[in-house]
């Protein structure tokens, strides 16, 4: 969507008369503050000044992806839903299957040219359920690596690594020139993501017909090269913000988290030449890579027409193609909004190269998974476990976990 023009507002206000003549207030929670305030700030006075009508209410921020869901089904039952959330892209369906989340369908139908406005299916998609888009993605994420350059040329280190051998391969050259922290895989990262990442390189759906792939022999691939890694690179057990905080300190060489952060570490790192890296694969290119990120989901209980109009009005204008835009300007997302990329964007990612790794990507990019079932954030905390004991080495035999794993999983998934 291009910028407003002034006859487009004069027509909207004319198709809505009850927003033009009446104000309203809708509730709104997104996830990540130290990403996406800098974003909604960006976003508020253009949609103000298209809406003078419509004030959104934020409300405390979720911490991550799976707060987000389990808040909202607490709001569900306790009836404090907001009308507008930003819901992880593997997170939606539970909240579809519940009732919580509510078709966009009967919107969609009174828009024109909706497809038009940028709202291309491959990306649209990513919230479809039986047929009914459920909501309209906001921001899109990959994996990628982040390279200390200048650290990495003091250690003799000419080219980025492009499999995790050559990975351990650049650890053990920053070990031997002094660096006692080399790199931090980003194992904790909400939902599993780099899990799915390892199981994606290699073909493989995390999850298949209501079944999880724990017990195949690419997760004990995956379960293997995440110890390598992990023993080969001397990793310590960081959390993801102690990791950024250390790479933009100069601390740190070598990161691998998503490209959500990119926007962040321009602003915040110290004097060194900084660069991203396509994620590497196990014996070359990726066969694929799950696409991270979060969309905006309609979750109103409000019986006002009114209301519900004016969270659509909002939920369009943060999707659309100046919304998405301000993803790409403020963090490392991409903007899932096709008029974005190719008309606001057309030169922005030849001026930041460090935000065009994702995108250059995005042919790898596949579903970020949920597991199946009432029990889908149990089974998370199951394989997150599992991952933790890695890290901190309590884990060593990596057939045993594997089984271990398998068995708690089979344990909590849904009978017949």
């Amino acid at each position: 969507m291009t910028k407003l023009t002034l006859g487009a507002l004069l027509l909207a206000s004319s198709a809505l008369p009850a927003l033009a003549q009446d104000e309203v207030t809708i509730d709104f929670v997104y996830p990540y503050a130290s990403l996406f305030d800098v974003t909604y700030e960006a976003i508020m006075p253009a949609f103000k000044a298209a809406h003078p009508n419509i004030t959104i209410n934020i409300r405390a921020s979720y911490e991550e992806y799976e707060d987000a869901s389990n808040t909202v089904l607490r709001e569900a039952v306790s009836g404090n839903l907001p009308d507008v959330t930003m819901q992880g892209l593997n997170r939606q369906q539970i909240l579809v299957d519940r009732g919580i989340a509510q078709s966009l369908e009967p919107f969609i139908a009174e828009e024109a040219d909706f497809q038009k406005d940028g709202y291309h299916q491959a990306m649209l998609s990513l919230s479809t359920f039986n047929g009914d888009v459920y909501g309209l993605p906001f921001s899109v994420s990959l994996p990628v690596g982040y390279y200390n350059l200048d650290t990495l040329a003091a250690a003799g280190v000419e080219d980025l690594p492009t499999t995790w051998d050559e990975v351990i391969g650049t650890c053990k050259a920053l070990i031997d020139s002094g660096v006692s922290n080399p790199i931090y895989w980003d194992w904790a990262i909400t939902g599993n993501w780099f899990f799915q990442a390892l199981m994606w390189t290699q073909g493989v759906a995390p999850v298949e017909d209501g079944h999880i792939n724990m017990d195949t022999p690419e997760a004990l691939r995956t379960l293997e090269t995440v110890k390598a890694i992990v023993d080969g690179c001397n990793m310590r057990n960081l959390t993801g913000d102690e990791a950024v905080s250390a790479f933009a300190a100069g601390e740190l060489p070598l990161m691998y988290t998503s490209t959500s952060n990119v926007g962040r570490m321009m602003t915040i790192k110290a004097d060194f030449d900084f660069d991203t890296g396509a994620f590497p694969g196990l014996d070359g290119t990726p066969d694929g890579l799950p696409a991270g990120g979060n969309a905006a989901v309609m979750t109103s209980t409000s019986e006002d027409p009114a209301v519900r109009e004016a969270a659509w009005q909002w939920i369009k204008f943060i999707t659309s193609g100046e919304g998405a835009a301000e993803v790409a300007r403020t963090t490392g997302y991409m903007p899932p909004n096709q008029a974005a990329n190719d008309i606001i964007l057309a030169d922005f990612y030849e001026q930041n190269p460090q935000k065009a790794t994702a995108v250059e990507q995005l042919p790898l990019l596949r579903d970020w998974q949920a597991y199946p079932g009432d029990n889908g954030l149990a089974i998370t905390q199951v394989i997150y476990d599992g991952l933790e004991r890695i890290v901190t080495g309590d884990a060593q035999d990596m057939e045993e976990l594997q089984q271990e794993l398998t068995e708690e999983i089979e344990d909590l998934l849904p009978r017949g």
